[in-house]
């Protein structure tokens, strides 16, 4: 059976905004029952996600995959915390760089990899300042009206 090539991908627009991204990191997420199919409908969304530990494991909190359509009374909870899968010298190395300060643990993507997985990709990132906000809406600005020049 040859499956065919699934482009799902879901970024988390905001957080390329509200953040200054440091170091990415690639983890598997621990899924239950109808979840994998509402993903593969691209029926999830990463706005106001984040990830916190518990203990030594690490979560994803506030990630919204909707409920499966043909899914019966074992679907699946909307909003619920979903535990990421990394190795644990990766698990040590984010803890202990969140432990620093200022630094949070942001979800910028999830998206399916070529084996069928559903993987999330994270990031430790650095919350901006509203001046470095605007600095980076006026170099988008510009990049627009230079790409609008060349074409005229």
């Amino acid at each position: 059976m040859v499956r065919k090539q699934q482009n799902i991908s879901i970024k988390n627009k905001k957080a390329f905004f509200d953040y200054e991204i440091i170091e990415n990191f690639y983890a598997g997420i621990q899924l239950a029952g109808t979840e994998i199919k509402s993903i593969r409908g691209a029926k999830a969304s990463l706005v106001d996600s984040y990830c916190s530990f518990v203990g030594t494991q690490l979560y994803v909190r506030n990630m919204h995959i909707s409920e499966y359509e043909l899914g019966t009374c074992n679907n699946h909870i909307a909003k619920r915390d979903r535990k990421l899968l990394l190795h644990k010298k990766e698990l040590a190395k984010i803890q202990k760089k969140a432990k620093e300060g200022g630094i949070t643990i942001v979800p910028l993507k999830l998206f399916i990899n070529d084996r069928g997985l559903a993987k999330l990709e994270i990031s430790l990132a650095k919350g901006k300042k509203t001046y470095d906000k605007r600095e980076s809406l006026k170099l988008k600005d510009d990049t627009r009206e230079m790409d609008r020049a060349r074409k005229v």
